[in-house]
């Protein structure tokens, strides 16, 4: 055996949960992400998914996919750089920027590329970064490959963004940068304060606005929208993975950012743009949003319903005010159990686990779509009570 393969072959955690019977990734789903799915021929309730607006499934959707990919073919063969920026890309950019209210925007072929690409680029060697502990894992990844300087604040914790920002030579640039709505616990960020700190330090700030988009705001344009301070914001991320029903992403900012990244990002320009199906899927999903806001207004009648049956059954839901709603286990072996049990009863939740949260933050993330009726989520409250009442998390 190889070093590598001999190194790499004393990992065997998933070995010892596929030998256990509680090994709960690559569920392997065999129909459409709607909110009730088929896996194995079974039945299943949908509380996994990212897609709050509940479009992915949309015919209005499917269709513009396909006479997308009627009329561009299937992909672009190259990077928007060179011979793969399509009129279609261009008609995004421009309905993007107009929708979040941002001189220009600039598409990128997955939303990790586009933290991935921007925040890695922006800053440079005497400048800084300042981060929350929560954010995102491509957000981390970008500040890793950048060479600034990093500052770490703790989450959500403004004294301590504003320790850090003292720290810093007031000559630099400082870019500040957050997810807006936390993705694993579902709290918010404190973007008013946060823009109010970077108005005093000189700052810039950029949101992650990924799991905020399709669920907060005017025609779901977030939570820097919802806030009002969109305009006191210099940068704002979003996914097409989520709500917009797609894949790909953007960043939305002004054109001087933007004519930067267009010629140093290098996840922008080394990589294949998004597929012509990818771009007329978002385009029409912008177009839903803000036709029908009662999609919406659906989501957060079950965000509340649910949110409130949790609380009533006992749970321990941590500051979640979102469609995305944290359970916490505090126990690896126990969330993954508890994931498994409730996959049999029906009901399809994801568990995180460390790494990626502290042995003793270990959850199980329950989130909902804008097409989840109030009688899905009533069954699954009483489903994940009788799994809870098993397993001692509640009585």
């Amino acid at each position: 055996m190889k070093l590598l393969q001999e190194k790499l072959s004393k990992y065997t955690e998933p070995q010892k949960a596929k030998a256990a019977g509680v090994y709960p990734y690559f569920r392997a789903i065999s129909s459409e992400q709607e909110p009730e799915v088929t896996i194995d021929g079974k039945r299943v309730l949908m509380f996994g998914s990212n897609c709050y607006s509940g479009l992915v499934s949309d015919p209005r959707i499917k269709e513009a996919a396909i006479e997308a990919t009627r009329k561009y073919g299937t992909g672009c063969a190259g990077s928007p750089f060179l011979n793969g920026t399509l009129d279609l890309h261009k008609k995004l950019e421009q309905r993007l920027a107009e929708y979040m209210h941002k001189e220009d925007v600039m598409i990128y072929s997955t939303g990790f590329g586009v933290n991935l690409g921007v925040v890695s680029t922006l800053t440079g060697r005497e400048d800084y970064i300042l981060w929350d502990e929560q954010d995102h894992a491509s957000i981390i990844e970008g500040r890793r490959l950048s060479f600034s300087k990093s500052l770490k604040y703790k989450h959500n914790d403004m004294a301590s963004l504003e320790e850090q920002l003292q720290k810093c030579d007031p000559d630099k640039v400082k870019l500040i940068v957050t997810d807006s709505v936390f993705s694993m616990e579902g709290d918010v960020a404190n973007v008013k304060e946060i823009t109010r700190l970077a108005k005093q330090y000189n700052a810039s700030v950029m949101v992650d606005e990924a799991h905020g988009i399709g669920v907060f705001g005017e025609g779901g344009r977030g939570v820097c929208h919802h806030f009002g301070v969109q305009d006191d914001v210099d940068l704002i991320m979003g996914t097409f993975s989520k709500s917009f029903a797609s894949l790909g992403g953007f960043i939305a900012t002004d054109k001087t950012i933007t004519n930067f990244l267009r010629h140093h990002s290098r996840s922008y320009i080394f990589t294949a743009s998004i597929t012509p199906a990818s771009t007329a899927a978002a385009l029409k999903a912008i177009d839903i949003m803000i036709e029908e806001p009662e999609r919406q207004e659906h989501l957060w009648k079950l965000t509340n319903q649910a949110l409130e049956g949790f609380r009533s059954l006992g749970c321990e839901i941590g500051h979640t005010s979102t469609p995305i709603i944290p359970l916490f286990i505090r126990d690896n072996l126990k969330t993954f159990a508890i994931t498994t049990d409730l996959l049999e009863e029906g009901i399809f939740v994801n568990p995180v686990v460390s790494p990626a949260v502290a042995p003793q933050d270990t959850l199980i993330r329950f989130s909902l779509m804008a097409t989840h009726t109030t009688e899905q989520v009533n069954e699954a409250l009483e489903k994940i009570g009788k799994v809870f009442r098993k397993y001692g998390i509640i009585e």
